[in-house]
């Protein structure tokens, strides 16, 4: 990992754990272990730091969602493996960074807010392509369109994250997860 990559994976960390507005480049200097001259020379600005914390973000993102695309199930197995990708940020003692960012979001660079709007199109588009599958093969029940269901359940993957992690409860976010999915699934 060269610098540049560590900064980002220091600072990504630290946004999904803090949030955005709550870490300084003294504590990113500090744990990669660089000068801050040295970390501005890589990201002059903190909302340069934030335009490609967010790209990076997305692309990684992006992949996850690729993967989860090619695996040979149906759409209700994808819901699931997307939902346990907030799950995975719940055990890391994580938020998810577009979250948190979307948190502090009337005080981001307006340079930032592209990204991630962008970050939030990347979830509900996929989301509303597997929910549109899901409907196709039978699977789920859907009393609007894709995209509306697909914006219900990535903000409320996003408010039950929020919520186990300010209470400690991590069994509520996998209730909340378990209906959610029942909520649309087709009986019988």
């Amino acid at each position: 990992m060269d610098t540049k990559e560590h900064i980002l994976a220091v600072a990504q960390k630290l946004v999904q754990q803090r949030g955005f507005n709550d870490f300084s480049y003294a504590d990113i200097a500090e744990e990669v272990g660089i000068r801050k001259a040295s970390l501005h020379h890589h990201f002059a600005t903190k909302a340069e730091l934030g335009v490609a914390l967010l790209e990076t973000y997305s692309a990684q993102l992006n992949n996850e969602l690729l993967r989860i695309s090619a695996l040979p199930v149906k759409a209700d197995a994808k819901l699931n493996a997307y939902c346990s990708l907030f799950q995975s940020s719940l055990q890391a003692k994580c938020m998810c960074l577009g979250g948190m960012m979307a948190s502090d979001s009337l005080t981001l660079d307006k340079a930032m807010l592209p990204g991630l709007k962008h970050f939030f199109d990347l979830n509900t588009e996929w989301l509303a392509e597997v929910l549109a599958e899901g409907k196709s093969q039978k699977l789920f029940v859907l009393t609007s369109t894709a995209a509306d269901h697909a914006r219900v359940l990535l903000a409320a993957l996003e408010g039950a994250l929020l919520i186990a992690r300010a209470t400690g409860d991590h069994e509520t976010f996998d209730r909340i997860v378990w209906l959610l999915i029942k909520s649309i699934t087709r009986k019988g």
